[in-house]
């Protein structure tokens, strides 16, 4: 049995993992490209401000405080690779680049939108929990 296997039994059910699909837990499963590409910081603050509307780039930039401009270029050019974002150049001037989710784009977007709020909700305990550390870390030394 796989863990992936024994979380779904834990969660409620093992339906639809079939023997040899995907599994996140395997050292050379694709899933984890994936799970990388829609976890890494920039990606997750992207997908979520693209699920409220379309964006240009200059609009997302701002939006994701602290991302550069290659950074945004190279996580929307990844999410564009995987599917989960459609980039549209329109012949104007000055350019005009919008970018939007597509289906699967929107429900990575829910996902990791819902644990960024959960992060921002755990901020005061995980920060208690860090000083406590430190605290009990500094008094073995």
């Amino acid at each position: 049995m796989t863990v992936s296997t024994e979380m779904a039994e834990l969660l409620g059910g093992s339906e639809g993992i079939a023997e040899g699909a995907p599994d996140v837990y395997r050292a050379m499963c694709p899933s984890r490209g994936i799970l990388e590409h829609v976890t890494s910081r920039w990606a997750v603050l992207v997908l979520a401000a693209l699920l409220t509307r379309t964006y240009r780039f200059s609009e997302l930039r701002r939006t994701v405080g602290g991302v550069s401009e290659k950074m945004l270029a190279q996580t929307l050019q990844t999410l564009e690779r995987d599917g989960f974002v459609v980039r549209e150049a329109k012949a104007v001037v000055p350019p005009h680049v919008e970018y939007w989710l597509t289906e699967p784009g929107k429900e990575a977007a829910r996902q990791v939108y819902e644990l960024a709020r959960w992060s921002e909700r755990q901020v005061r305990e995980v920060e208690e929990a860090r000083r406590a550390y430190d605290r009990r870390k500094a008094a073995r030394a």
